[in-house]
């Protein structure tokens, strides 16, 4: 009989049961559980999805809120070879439905909201529906406290998460056990987390980065802080009350903690986190891990489980995404296949433990997307001569103005540069003379004054001068998807679209 065996998210809490019987795992609300308590529930939980048909391979579905039960869920998915998966719950109910269809869950978990409901109502799908709260808990504690006896292979794969539309409808990115451990362990060394480590989820969960710090905290054998959503008074009475040692957060974010807590009610020292302002930096302690002192820079995509590289690894070097991490490796190919030399663009392509095992249910997009053994990201990016990485932009959005190709994001650092632009975002316009040409779209500073000529000269300073936008349109926020801007509505309300990638 080997001894070697390869780890799974149900051996990693059943480690913990027995190595941490009274560390807290999860906290939310009211329910507060040790280790031991979420094996006990998790065990139950595989019993009674189980019990409802839920077989290896097949898929449960989440759709609600931020919850401990998303991380007791998978788990308990991870225990029976299924997966999970959490969907966005603000979509609509057709949306939902195509949710619903494509990805033909056996076990639906929800909480009440018209769409879902509506969903509900409409869709052929068969499948049990149990409402998050007592129903659930029923439907749990109707199961003993077993562990399935059949044996998980770490490379099944356990969460599946949607990605962007990029063809005109989403994907279930499908990651393994392998994954998730993998990229756990790549933040674990980023973020030098710690014994005592406390994780806020306050983003959401269907989305990569936030489930990412929740599995290495898991991992670490720390504590994860959910909350439904994003409240500023509240998730500084959550940091302060848990001692919390990270949550997620980004700028806009950070800036609403601040103001929330202008008059210092709440202690947020416990919070190890990146510098951003200087009542921020007052409130917290600034961390100098790689992943903080470089402002959680680095390039990544659900299909890579969130991080491929990271400017952590490369402080000082030329190309703002650094370099790869731990267990992932990187290509830049061109159309043939082959790598391109530094200076050069190419597509970047991976491959290694934390990259996704396909699509679910899409075999002709799976066969090109790892065509010659690597994943393929859809993204260009170009190596530089210190081996650092520089994202160039997605390569279905390259904007082609005469002979030249131009990258929106190459232009989107370059507008971000100045002071008086707090966000912007770059689209291609039809041009009668060049094809095509660029258009930014820019949200001022608060109290800001500019014009479209001192922008676009703004940009001529920062890059060629054939990659400066010729149109300027001034909004007051720029759409997004997630935390990336929604280039789909930039086009439409802009004019763009026609990008030779597409074609």
């Amino acid at each position: 009989m080997s001894l070697i065996h390869e780890l799974t998210l149900g051996d990693v809490l059943g480690e913990h049961r027995r190595g941490r019987p009274l560390d807290v795992a999860a906290v939310d609300g009211a329910v507060r559980l040790t280790y031991p308590a979420l094996d006990a529930r998790v065990n139950r939980l595989a019993g009674a999805l189980a019990g409802a048909g839920v077989q290896r391979g097949e898929r449960v579905l989440w759709l609600g809120q931020n919850s401990f039960r998303i991380l007791e869920l998978l788990l308990a998915c991870g225990r029976l070879g299924a997966v999970l998966c959490p969907a966005n719950w603000r979509q609509t109910s057709d949306e939902l439905g195509f949710v619903l269809g494509d990805l033909e869950p056996k076990v639906v978990v929800w909480e009440e909201s018209e769409a879902v409901a509506q969903a509900r109502a409409e869709s052929p799908v068969k499948a049990a529906w149990v409402q998050a709260g007592l129903e659930y808990e029923e439907f749990l504690a109707a199961h003993p406290d077993d562990e399935p006896s059949a044996p998980v292979d770490g490379g099944e794969p356990v969460l599946a998460l949607y990605t962007a539309a990029f063809d005109g409808r989403p994907h279930a990115a499908l990651l393994s056990h392998r994954a998730l451990i993998a990229h756990a362990e790549a933040l674990l060394h980023q973020r030098e987390m710690r014994d005592g480590f406390a994780f806020l989820a306050c983003g959401p969960m269907f989305h990569v980065g936030t489930t990412m710090f929740v599995l290495a905290t898991f991992l670490l054998g720390g504590k994860n802080v959910f909350t439904p959503a994003y409240e500023p008074q509240e998730v500084c009475r959550l940091i302060d009350a848990e001692s919390c040692t990270q949550a997620f957060l980004f700028g806009p974010m950070i800036d609403g903690l601040v103001a929330a807590n202008a008059d210092g009610e709440y202690d947020l020292s416990s919070l190890r986190f990146v510098a951003h302002s200087p009542a921020w930096d007052a409130m917290i302690t600034v961390d100098d891990s790689p992943w903080c002192s470089s402002k959680m820079g680095g390039y990544g995509q659900t299909e890579v489980g969130g991080m491929l590289t990271f400017l952590g690894l490369a402080p000082g070097g030329a190309g703002p995404a650094g370099r790869a991490g731990t267990l992932a490796a990187i290509r830049l190919l061109d159309a043939a296949g082959r790598e391109v030399p530094a200076g050069e663009v190419g597509e970047i392509c991976a491959r290694g433990w934390s990259v996704f095992s396909g699509y679910h249910n899409r075999p002709e997009l799976n066969e090109a997307k790892f065509r010659g053994g690597w994943h393929h990201t859809g993204d260009l990016g170009r190596r530089e001569p210190d081996g650092t990485l520089t994202f160039i932009g997605p390569k279905l959005r390259m904007i082609k103005s005469a002979n030249e190709n131009i990258y929106p994001a190459e232009v989107e650092r370059a507008l971000k540069s100045h002071p008086s632009i707090a966000d912007a975002a770059v689209i291609g316009v039809p041009d009668e003379r060049f094809g095509q040409t660029v258009k930014a779209v820019v949200v001022l500073a608060e109290g800001a004054s500019e014009t479209e000529e001192s922008v676009i000269e703004h940009v001529r300073g920062e890059i060629a001068s054939y990659k400066k936008p010729r149109h300027v349109a001034f909004v007051a926020e720029i759409p997004k998807k997630g935390y990336t801007p929604d280039y789909d509505a930039l086009d439409a309300a802009h004019g763009g679209g026609n990008y030779p990638g597409s074609s």
